[in-house]
């Protein structure tokens, strides 16, 4: 089987080279520094280890959801500009129009593989909180990656639901590799619970989706995130999944 391979930028945002494609998630290129989001501030603490010029051509970015900015800033809302085509949720394309293509859940589009066929690109559902908050942070979407003889690939955008990830294995799985946003971020928007997976819930999801590879992003680089690497650690090593867990440095690459 092919290879896949990852590139961890920094936050939500890698480069997946899958294929002869390369896709970028969640673009996000500002400055440590405070930035609004609704009546809120939230916190960066680091940069991205890859500046915008060092990310180079692009096939496609995976946008999980636009309305919050460690998701796309102001200098990813510039890079989408470069880019031919950004696939989000039907929210992002009402708010930001061309190049997005909205995908709602379960339903695909095709990118041409420069080998010959195509890379089928599936939105799945996501949850960027608990049961009921969709008002408060609005909507969000995963990606599943697939085509004959490549890895089959889960991203898994701000998803905090694991029955969003057992109905996603169930009708798409099992993976090859898992990219899961994590980190059990928590704002005073939604006080009571965590808007992405912690990292037990991570080890879980893993073992949910079948697997072999999971590579974390969003754990990092924001101080709303309360969990971290040493924690993802942890609860693999307590699942008994050690061997699974693929925790980039950030500017760091993994071929799986």
């Amino acid at each position: 089987m092919t290879t896949v391979e990852i590139t961890y930028v920094g936050g939500p945002t890698a480069v997946i080279e899958l294929g002869g494609l390369r896709l970028l998630t969640d673009p996000t290129f500002d400055a440590p520094g405070e930035y609004p989001a609704g009546s809120r501030k939230l916190v960066k603490t680091t940069g991205p280890a890859v500046p915008p010029g060092g990310i180079g051509p692009v096939d496609a970015v995976l946008l999980s959801h636009d309305q919050h900015p460690d998701n796309l800033d102001a200098s990813g809302r510039a890079h989408l500009n470069g880019v031919p085509l950004v696939l989000s949720t039907p929210s992002a394309h009402a708010r930001l129009d061309a190049p997005v293509r909205a995908l709602s859940p379960w339903e695909h589009t095709e990118l041409p593989l420069p080998g010959g066929g195509a890379l089928r690109v599936t939105a799945v559902p996501a949850l960027h909180g608990p049961v009921g908050s969709e008002p408060l942070v609005g909507e969000v979407t995963g990606f599943v990656l697939t085509a004959r003889s490549l890895p089959r690939i889960y991203v898994s955008g701000d998803n905090a639901s694991l029955d969003l990830v057992r109905r996603i294995a169930d009708r798409e799985g099992p993976f090859d590799v898992a990219v899961l946003f994590a980190g059990a971020a928590r704002t005073p928007l939604v006080p009571d619970a965590p808007l992405t997976l912690t990292s037990e819930q991570a080890a879980e999801a893993a073992r949910i989706l079948g697997a072999r590879h999971v590579v974390p992003l969003h754990f990092e680089h924001w101080a709303h995130f309360t969990q971290d690497g040493p924690t993802l650690t942890k609860a693999f090593a307590e699942a008994g999944l050690t061997e699974r867990l693929r925790l980039l440095a950030p500017g760091a690459s993994v071929r799986l």
